[in-house]
């Protein structure tokens, strides 16, 4: 039997071998592979708020045997197979980010393994969304299929930003306790999210305009599990601005206080436009607009945490995080509580600048 030519066996390899690209090349790649996470997420709202879920009734073939339908389907299949399509182009955005980071040098394993994750987390979502055809729009089934895409974005964010960080164990900028109210920021944002599903199961938008289904819905006053959203989205606020007055008040670096602060900001605009959509009852294109500011505020979440740490490059004799705090290697950040502020004679001590 005669041998597959290499590009054949290993097209990865293949064009690694001929192909460097430059730091610039792979930011972009990944970048374009976060951007196009977001892209879906709105463009598949925009299916369910056109009422446009079911403009293909069945999957993985859109109507019988056809794979993409006919127009006499009309304006709702329309809209339903271009978002299909779309998935396509978030693969190629996908795989384009997993063709740069194989064919860079030198070689990073954990990076490539995050964007193969990024691959999967599409699959897994693609094969999600035709289980919400399948099930008539069920609204449980199309909330998680939201998770899921917030899952696609959370692996997305951190290959975007491992890209411009080196492989040496992460060392952190700010002390525990800092680290811990960022992560009792981000569980808030995710209980955020997750109410934020229940608002669109249980609203007005069922995702199909025909009555040849009876389009299920989660049986709560929408209005209430909205009012819960919003208490939830405060506690988010308030987090938030407590977490930025400690930065201040520990002196922590710029970026975790850059990051807090842009993190407020895309949370009072995502604020407005929830307020301006339950007054207006809920209109199409606002309730899409708050799913892209829900992405923005996810996006914004991990930020901050990102923020907390950071990852020279490693060397060939870098030893292990551990390894490092047991040697005293890793300068533990300044608990400004602790610092005294006077000698044991009573007298200030000198501040270094």
């Amino acid at each position: 039997m005669p041998k597959l030519p290499e590009i054949a066996r290993n097209p990865l390899a293949f064009i690694a071998a001929r192909w460097t690209p430059d730091p610039v090349t792979v930011r972009r790649a990944t970048l374009a592979a976060l951007a196009m996470s977001v892209v879906i997420v709105i463009t598949g709202g925009a299916v369910r708020l056109t009422a446009s879920g079911l403009g293909c009734p069945t999957w993985p073939t859109c109507s019988g045997d056809s794979l993409l339908g006919t127009r006499e389907m009309g304006v709702h299949h329309a809209i339903e197979i271009s978002n299909r399509m779309l998935t396509y182009v978030l693969c190629a955005a996908v795989g384009w980010a997993i063709i740069a980071i194989r064919a860079m040098q030198p070689r990073r394993t954990g990076l490539y393994r995050l964007a193969w994750a990024q691959f999967w987390v599409v699959v897994g979502n693609a094969v999600w969304g035709g289980l919400t055809v399948l099930t008539k729009l069920n609204p449980y089934v199309v909330s998680l299929h939201f998770l899921l895409s917030a899952a696609l974005i959370t692996v997305a964010v951190l290959t975007w930003q491992r890209v411009a960080e080196g492989d040496a164990p992460p060392r952190p900028l700010v002390g525990k306790p800092v680290r811990q109210l960022g992560q009792l920021l981000a569980a808030a944002a995710a209980v955020l999210i997750v109410v934020g599903t229940l608002v669109t199961g249980a609203g007005p938008h069922p995702g199909d305009s025909s009555t040849a289904y009876k389009m299920q819905r989660i049986e709560v006053d929408w209005r209430t599990i909205a009012q819960l959203h919003a208490d939830f989205a405060w506690v988010v606020v308030g987090l938030t601005v407590a977490l930025w007055f400690v930065l201040r008040a520990v002196d922590a670096p710029p970026g975790p206080q850059r990051r807090s602060l842009e993190l407020f900001c895309v949370l009072m605009g995502q604020g407005v436009i929830g307020y301006v959509q339950y007054f207006t009852h809920l209109p199409a294109a606002l309730v899409d607009l708050h799913m892209f500011g829900a992405c923005l505020v996810w996006i914004a979440t991990l930020r901050v945490l990102l923020a907390f740490r950071e990852r020279p490059a490693a060397g060939p004799d870098t030893p292990s995080a551990a390894a490092q705090e047991r040697a005293g290697l890793v300068r533990q950040p300044v608990d400004a509580a602790r610092v005294p502020l006077a000698d044991q004679g009573g007298d200030p001590l000198p501040v270094r600048r």
